[in-house]
């Protein structure tokens, strides 16, 4: 914990170091991202639209089943990277092995449950009008021996992150993706264009992925014939896993809960395009996921040793230069989301009908984002009881704006509370973090840090993008008009920062 008041300042050390694994993770998010992007148009017109929305169910429920990851994976992470830090890794061998026999198990366990369940998911749950009632049953229990064999995943993946071997866990993550996404294609356009077809494809790729993050994590750690199920690493690790559990899953569900919600309440094609427009949102964690998995690590070690200048030069230096790259961007997606999904599907008519939902959409995601810096603060502090408070609050403000929103104006509602949540998340989730951790900060990081960023993004691209809007331009003119906006107002933002100015200096000269 740190509360020094000090001047302002920049330690360039500090954001240039981890450059190998930074990069190799906005590679594998890049890379992962843009084919499951340009993927999408061709699952609509392959199995259409209700159909997808089978899709974006089996990634909801992918996403709340993480519930019960029980903190496992923060925690391996941990352990691997503190036997890392004492040079003895091969040593967290038997604790990720005995954690193994455990995801397993409850991998097994999972199968069997939603196998089992399938018929009443479908007649409950979801409200199929096109799809037969036997083809969403199939396909419920596909997605059950999908899920079962990408549980383990999240183990052997923390794992590698733990061993800092980011560069193995972003090969295979792109490899997967392109036979995921483009094998599907093949399947759909030349042996079946139906939902079981391609959910059964999702599965054989599903068995791939976990044998090769097996390998991958046991190679970081080295394997031995001698390593046993041991009970006491279990005892040994549940303090902190407890802790980290209760932040996962109220973390998760807070994720989680307006699709569970929508789902219910929407039909299943307004379903299907919320879910389209949190696949267009998802493409900013290109940004926001290798951001948070180089800094959490660092605000962790420059608070265990206690070093309040540099730690305030990396979290405020540190958001300036994300906020300089993540919001000229999204407000180009959001400002001319229109053209983006004309451009991305071909279809005006769909484009318009649901550029809507993507802009709001997009908004919250934003923030949601913004709100990385302090996340990581909060658990490099040891402090799992602020994020889990915060979480719960927003999540009983989830459900009334996400069902009252929902039931007047649909998927439009939905995407509309998503983005209130998140302001109100920016705000308060703030004010709480800065009353105990960097006092006096709180305002400046709000204001100066992310509001400047923010406010000159809007400045330059809403602005001059009114105006070419007004021209007889073709969309992809003014898209290309966009991004040089975008552009301006990245350097805008460089000027405006002279702790900026002097990181990019610094990077010239060396």
């Amino acid at each position: 914990m740190v509360s020094h008041d000090v001047q302002d300042m920049v330690d360039v050390s500090l954001i240039s170091s981890p450059y190998r694994n930074l990069f190799a993770g906005l590679a594998n998010s890049f890379v992962s991202a843009i084919i499951a992007l340009a993927v999408v148009p061709l699952y609509i017109k392959y199995l259409g639209i209700e159909a997808y929305g089978l899709v974006g169910f089996f990634t909801t429920m992918q996403g709340v089943l993480q519930v019960f990851d029980m903190g496992l994976v923060p925690t391996i992470n941990r352990e691997v990277a503190r036997y890392a830090a004492m040079e003895n890794i091969a040593g967290v061998g038997r604790l990720l092995h005995t954690l193994a026999i455990v995801y397993w198990c409850m991998a097994l366990l999972m199968a069997l449950l939603i196998v089992s369940l399938a018929p009443a998911i479908t007649g409950y749950w979801l409200n199929p009008q096109q799809l037969t009632r036997e083809t969403v049953v199939h396909a419920v229990m596909l997605m059950g021996l999908i899920m079962s064999c990408h549980w383990p995943i999240a183990l052997y993946q923390g794992t590698l992150i733990g061993a800092q071997r980011l560069v193995i866990a972003s090969i295979i993550g792109i490899v997967v993706t392109c036979i995921s996404c483009i094998g599907a294609i093949a399947v759909l356009a030349f042996v079946s264009p139906t939902i079981s077809a391609f959910f059964a494809w999702q599965a054989c790729v599903a068995g791939i992925h976990v044998g090769c993050m097996r390998w991958g994590a046991w190679k970081a750690v080295g394997h031995s014939k001698n390593i046993c199920f041991d009970g006491s690493e279990l005892k040994r690790i549940w303090r902190f896993s407890a802790g980290m559990s209760g932040v996962t899953i109220s973390g998760l569900v807070l994720m989680q809960l307006d699709k569970v919600i929508l789902s219910r309440i929407l039909t299943l094609e307004d379903f299907g395009r919320y879910m389209l427009a949190g696949a267009v949102a998802s493409g900013l964690y290109i940004i926001l996921t290798p951001t948070f998995n180089v800094l959490y690590p660092r605000l962790s070690s420059l608070v265990f040793r206690e070093e309040a200048h540099k730690l305030i030069s990396l979290y405020r230096t540190g958001t300036r230069l994300f906020s300089a790259v993540l919001f000229p961007i999204a407000t180009v997606a959001v400002f001319y989301s229109r053209h983006l999904l004309t451009l991305w599907t071909q279809d005006p008519s769909f484009a318009a009908s649901t550029a809507s939902v993507v802009s709001l959409f997009l908004i919250g995601t934003t923030l949601n984002g913004t709100m990385h810096f302090p996340y990581a603060l909060q658990l490099a502090s040891g402090m799992a009881r602020l994020p889990l408070i915060i979480n719960i609050v927003l999540m009983i403000a989830m459900i009334p704006l996400t069902i009252i929103f929902a039931l007047k104006y649909g998927a439009v509602g939905g995407a509309a509370a998503w983005a209130v949540l998140n302001v109100i998340y920016l705000v308060v989730g703030t004010c709480l973090t800065h009353r105990t951790l960097l006092k006096g900060f709180g305002t400046r990081w709000l204001f100066t840090d992310v509001g400047m960023p923010l406010g000159l993004s809007l400045f330059v691209i809403i602005g001059f993008g009114s105006i070419v809007n007004n021209s007889d331009l073709s969309y992809i003119a003014e898209l290309f008009a966009g991004v040089l906006f975008a552009v301006i107002a990245f350097f805008l933002i460089i000027l405006f920062s002279p702790d900026l100015k002097e990181f990019i200096r610094h990077k010239f000269q060396g």
